[in-house]
């Protein structure tokens, strides 16, 4: 755990409080726009603060990594520069997609390469 990213030491705290007995975190974002607070990384699951629900209402998501079916590189431009030239990515579990902006491309393409490390 000593070597985890994170951008804000509280959302690291929060996701450091909920782990499981061995669990470790790889990597804790902060997320832009709005719906998603954050994102963690563990070496088991991806968890997520969503901020979407009604009455302000927050929501910590836990998701199996072996319950994401993909995950994608998402862009409002054609794909004529960088794979990730964007900085966000979505995640498919299911019918469900949870969609993470971030702010630089740097952590879109590490969140993306431990998601795709995990399911493949």
């Amino acid at each position: 755990m000593a070597n985890a990213t994170y951008d804000r030491k509280e959302q690291f705290q929060q996701i450091q409080s909920g782990l499981l007995d061995g669990e470790q975190i790889i990597a804790v974002y902060d997320a832009v726009g709005t719906g998603t607070g954050f994102i963690g990384l563990t070496d088991r699951r991806v968890i997520i603060q969503d901020r979407s629900f009604v009455g302000k209402k927050y929501a910590i998501t836990s998701i199996p990594y072996s319950k994401i079916t993909s995950v994608s590189v998402v862009s409002n431009k054609s794909w004529g520069g960088s794979f990730f030239s964007t900085g966000a990515i979505a995640i498919h579990v299911g019918t469900h997609t949870y969609e993470v902006e971030f702010r630089g491309d740097q952590k879109s393409h590490h969140v993306h390469n431990v998601i795709l490390h995990y399911i493949s």
